[in-house]
């Protein structure tokens, strides 16, 4: 289950949408921002906790304060598709579909911001620097999943293991360590293999000095050159 919070009791997150625009806001998008944070709702969740499922209305659209949220689906098979990994910044569940398409669950702890679609739709129609970066995300995630796609389609197990991992030092601004929070099976499923390609090729990794595993969460880049390498054979 989740915890509502007010609206200030998390810190002050009036930054621009998406990872890498964390930085000086102009007064303009800083009021934009102000507005939007006014009409949100502050909700925690636990670890798996689901935030929607697929099926459910899409009257909300919700933007990540702290932890990491996976947007997925169950194919007829009984096999699982984990389309994206929503980071702190991100921004997810905003196209108007009448019903998800996807579900999305709590990857770990999990605070989020919840909007109402009518409440946002009023406030856009006021303030056309919040119109525009809520359009700047949708394009953004656009081309996000084209990239997926070519991952998918294209490439093989070590150049899609290598090619998450440098994904996600870069979204999480990190250099040399990092803590992911997702499981081996929820890698596997976001990259289209199973949980054993995917740790055999880690193992493979480490083997060869490319990443060091101190424990099942934490890696260590020990040579992003080489990473980068096969990442774009």
């Amino acid at each position: 289950m989740y915890r509502q919070f007010g609206n200030f009791d998390h810190g002050n997150e009036l930054v621009a949408f998406g990872p890498g625009h964390v930085g000086i806001v102009q007064s303009g998008q800083l009021n934009a921002l102000v507005a939007l944070e006014r009409i949100g709702s502050r909700l925690s969740f636990a670890r798996n906790d689901e935030i929607y499922a697929e099926g459910d209305g899409s009257e909300c659209w919700y933007k990540v304060i702290s932890g990491t949220v996976r947007i997925c689906k169950l194919l007829a098979d009984g096999r699982r598709h984990i389309a994206e990994f929503c980071l702190s910044g991100d921004c997810f569940g905003i196209a108007d579909a009448g019903e998800r398409l996807y579900s999305a669950e709590a990857v770990n702890d999990v605070i989020v911001m919840r909007f109402q679609r009518k409440a946002t739709d009023r406030l856009i129609d006021q303030n056309p620097l919040l119109a525009r970066s809520l359009r700047d995300t949708m394009l953004r995630d656009l081309a996000n999943a084209h990239g997926r796609a070519l991952l998918l389609g294209r490439m093989t197990a070590p150049e899609r293991v290598a090619a998450f991992l440098l994904e996600m030092f870069e979204r999480h601004d990190r250099t040399k360590t990092l803590d992911l929070p997702m499981s081996r099976n929820d890698i596997a499923d976001y990259l289209g293999l199973t949980i054993e390609t995917v740790c055999r090729t880690l193992s493979a990794f480490k083997r060869d000095a490319v990443i060091a595993i101190p424990n099942p969460h934490r890696i260590e880049l020990t040579d992003r050159g080489a990473l980068e390498t096969i990442a774009e054979a």
